[in-house]
């Protein structure tokens, strides 16, 4: 006997009335959302932040304007006025003129305008029956050139909703794993067709950890992928301001399911390294405000033959920071070496060591691996794979005057250089390290990767040889032994770089990147970025003559001149001269011989002062006392430690930024230098100590817009050099507590920031390979970014966010340098 089936719609229409009526018995159970006293709408699972965060630096950061946080997930960002359904990273953002937080009325109204059309309005945020209301207010109808351009855009973080559906009014679909959208051209710009359009949307609807509808009043919403544009994009929901009307031009409704009593899991936060038996050994325990089960840990030893519990005590409450409660466990006490794992309820922590070598091994894929990949104008090869072909063969070329570049580069009024704009650079196409995700030369950073490699060589006699690196062929090949150490050749290939630049221009130049923002957003291989052929202007655009072509996509060099980098690259150069003695005579004699040069050309005239971004050095003092440093060590001429003296005010007032280098002279320094400066290690001892009560991992940890790792990393060399100088002031625990930091004793959770290192480490970051989701061995991210006022975030889902996942080489060095010295405070060697 045939039936009749249900229609798919009807199937549908079920499930929405089922997940209407559970939606609403499951929000009863839960606190209303409010407008709380940090300025943000707060219930238990849901969280709304409205412009707490603004439009950063580099533009779109996505972090700003109207923002969730759903069961403990940032999931939407930048609700805002934006003028295209898909924005990308530089185009047009508002300017923001203020924010009001009205407390009687539960609402914040942030103001914005976007000056250039003349065009002011308001985005205004309330909680309205246990819901959300958003809407975009003007005092005048929208400018007819923004008329259907400027749209209230809410963005959607992509991996929250893989694999889930979405359903748009009648509609359903599947969000995308890969972008698919259909595109259309109009006026000569790509934008994507909506997948979905209708008056509600309801997201993710068979996940009630991720289940959220908008409801739109009067006017359609969109549902569009951003990835078509851009691999950083995310899924945005868009209403398109209508023309012609003022005062509430466009509201939403925003129903975000919640789980009843939903209280976030802890998080064990401990090394995922391990620890050395005889060190400080000391878990933190974060804890959501509601959770009064978690009251115990316990440390379990792993055997062949199974698990045993060798510790259980109450968790010592340490108190609230940020959005959470802490407490801690110590187990300072368990020496025996064995592998070991933390255990609180159902919660448990990945396996760790604890081993006198736990540190003898956590440096090397940061030499091996990360550093060879990072190695610009040469081809690096592993085994089966070529991480990247000779690139950028073909740099560079003149930037032109009084330019201001998008990445922080920029040109002054004259070159400083016997080349036009647009002019070939000869000799800039050698040496050097991608200074980033990105591939541009910034020659601060290769000052300080060379100073830190010069250090780990000289204080630790590192002579692993793992990497053959061959510059007659051009060629790098990883896990092939060259009987050279490999950590010569790294500050060999630094080395390179910067001499390079004096060799062409005379002097320290800012550095080399590329012209155009659609090569800068390049991903993959770095020798597919440009031609590797000296762009001719004689000659047509896509042809060659085999050496020379007409394709304009050479870097820039940007080479105004500025003293204080001068100064930089010449301690940088003086210190590599040392290591490269008996090593490369010819390379090392001149990079002394520029070294000294500079000094005594630049004290000898009035400094070049052009400053820009973080490109040009720091201040004059600060980069001139390096240089003095590095060639007093150098030289053991008297003059330098004559000018470091005379300079004690300076490091006094910036005693975190030079107490390092400056301990590494003390030899070299009068007695009562020595005294005054021994006077001030207690001091920043005071300070050093005052950490553990600003939170409990008792490390500096920043609140700005790129994490804080390497703000823990330095905190942890300036620790490790006191130590050395003055063991009976300065103890271990500094700088071992800044390494357990990295990896994994942090807020938010608890994998180290350091890709391959540790039981569980960063497996998707903001390198050059990030289009696949992937790693590169040895590299260190940013890690936990304070979401304001009090989100801890660091996504191991989304490579894209480069506050929190870009792989810097300059953190790469000075964590190689601090796990080297870790290794030698705890063995003795």
């Amino acid at each position: 006997m045939n039936q009749s089936k249900p229609s798919f719609l009807s199937k549908m229409l079920i499930l929405l009335i089922f997940l209407s009526l559970f939606s609403c018995s499951e929000k009863k159970a839960n606190t209303a959302i409010k407008l709380n006293d940090k300025e943000y709408f707060d219930s238990q699972g849901f969280d709304v932040f409205v412009f707490s965060n603004l439009y950063g630096l580099f533009g779109d950061e996505k972090k700003s304007s109207v923002e969730f946080i759903h069961h403990d997930m940032r999931t939407a960002t930048n609700g805002d006025v934006r003028l295209g359904p898909t924005p990308e990273q530089w185009d047009a953002i508002p300017k923001f003129i203020e924010r009001n937080v009205d407390q009687e009325s539960g609402s914040v109204e942030a103001f914005l305008e976007y000056p250039d059309y003349d065009f002011k309005y308001s985005v205004k945020v309330i909680a309205i029956d246990d819901n959300i209301h958003i809407s975009v207010n003007m005092e005048e109808p929208l400018p007819q050139a923004l008329e259907g351009k400027a749209g209230f855009n809410l963005e959607f973080l992509p991996p929250a909703y893989f694999e889930k559906s979405y359903i748009m009014d009648d509609q359903t679909g599947l969000f995308p794993l890969h972008p698919s959208s259909e595109m259309k051209v109009a006026n000569g710009v790509v934008n994507p067709l909506p997948l979905a359009t209708g008056q509600e949307i309801t997201l993710s609807p068979e996940d009630p950890y991720s289940r959220l509808t908008i409801t739109s009043k009067d006017l359609p919403i969109s549902l569009y992928d951003g990835r078509n544009k851009a691999q950083n994009g995310w899924f945005v929901v868009r209403t398109l301001i209508p023309s012609g009307k003022s005062g509430t031009v466009m509201e939403w409704i925003v129903d975000a399911h919640t789980i009843p009593e939903w209280v976030r899991e802890p998080v064990i936060s401990h090394s995922q390294q391990g620890y050395h038996p005889d060190q400080p050994k000391r878990a933190v325990v974060e804890l959501d405000m509601q959770d009064s089960e978690t009251k115990h840990l316990q440390l379990i030893r792993i055997g062949a033959d199974g698990e045993e519990v060798i510790k259980t005590t109450p968790i010592e409450d340490w108190g609230e920071y940020l959005r959470y409660r802490y407490g801690t466990f110590d187990f300072s006490e368990i020496q025996a070496e064995g592998v070991y794992k933390l255990r609180s309820g159902k919660v448990q922590t990945e396996s760790f060591r604890i081993a006198s070598d736990v540190y003898n091994t956590a440096w090397q894929p940061t030499l091996d691996i990360y550093l060879p990949v990072q190695m610009d104008h040469i081809l690096v090869n592993e085994a089966y794979r070529v991480w990247h072909g000779k690139s950028h063969m073909d740099d560079a070329l003149q930037a032109p005057t009084n330019h201001v570049h998008f990445d922080l580069y920029a040109m002054g009024e004259t070159t400083d250089t016997p080349f036009k704009a647009g002019e070939h650079i000869p000799g800039l196409n050698y040496g050097g390290w991608y200074d980033a995700g990105d591939f541009d030369i910034r020659t601060q950073t290769q000052c300080y990767v060379v100073q830190n490699l010069v250090n780990a060589w000289e204080d630790f006699g590192v002579t692993r040889d793992q990497t053959l690196v061959d510059y007659e062929a051009g060629y790098v090949d990883m896990h092939v032994p060259d009987g050279k150490p490999d950590i010569l050749q790294q500050i060999e290939h630094g080395a390179l770089g910067l001499i390079a630049q004096h060799r062409a221009v005379g002097h320290a130049i800012h550095g080399i990147v590329a012209a155009h923002i659609s090569q800068y957003t390049h991903l993959g291989d770095g020798s597919t970025k440009t031609d590797n052929l000296i762009y001719s202007p004689k000659i047509d655009s896509f042809k060659t003559d085999g050496f020379r072509s007409g394709l304009f996509d050479d870097r820039w060099a940007f080479t105004t001149r500025s003293t204080p980098l001068n100064y930089y690259s010449a301690a940088a150069l003086a210190a590599a001269s040392r290591a490269l003695r008996g090593f490369n005579d010819e390379l090392a004699d001149e990079c002394l011989k520029t070294a000294i040069g500079v000094w005594e050309e630049e004290s000898a005239k009035e400094p070049d002062l052009f400053h820009h971004g973080n490109t040009t050095g720091g201040s004059l003092e600060d980069e001139q006392l390096k240089a003095a440093i590095q060639l007093l060590i150098t030289t053991g001429d008297q003059k330098y430690a004559a000018f470091i003296e005379a300079g004690w005010e300076r490091i006094d007032r910036r005693f975190n930024q030079h107490a390092s280098a400056v301990a590494s002279v003390l030899d070299h320094l009068s007695e009562a230098f020595q005294e005054d400066f021994k006077e001030r290690v207690v001091d920043h001892k005071i300070w050093m100590d005052s950490l553990l009560f600003e939170n409990p991992y008792g490390v500096p940890i920043t609140r700005g817009g790129w994490a804080g790792s390497g703000s823990v990393t330095g905190f942890g060399l300036t620790a490790y050099h006191l130590h050395k100088a003055f063991p009976d002031l300065i103890g271990k625990e500094y700088a071992l507590r800044a390494l357990e930091y990295l990896f994994g004793n942090h807020p938010g959770s608890d994998i180290s920031l350091v890709s391959g290192v540790g039981t569980k480490s960063k497996k998707v970051a903001y390198g050059n390979n990030r289009a696949d989701y992937s790693f590169i061995a040895g590299g260190v991210v940013p890690g936990v970014l304070i979401i304001a006022p009090d989100f801890p975030e660091n996504k191991e889902n989304w490579p894209f966010l480069w506050g929190e996942n870009e792989y810097v080489v300059s953190g790469a060095s000075s964590y190689l340098y601090l796990t080297l010295a870790a290794h030698e405070m705890m063995n003795g060697k």
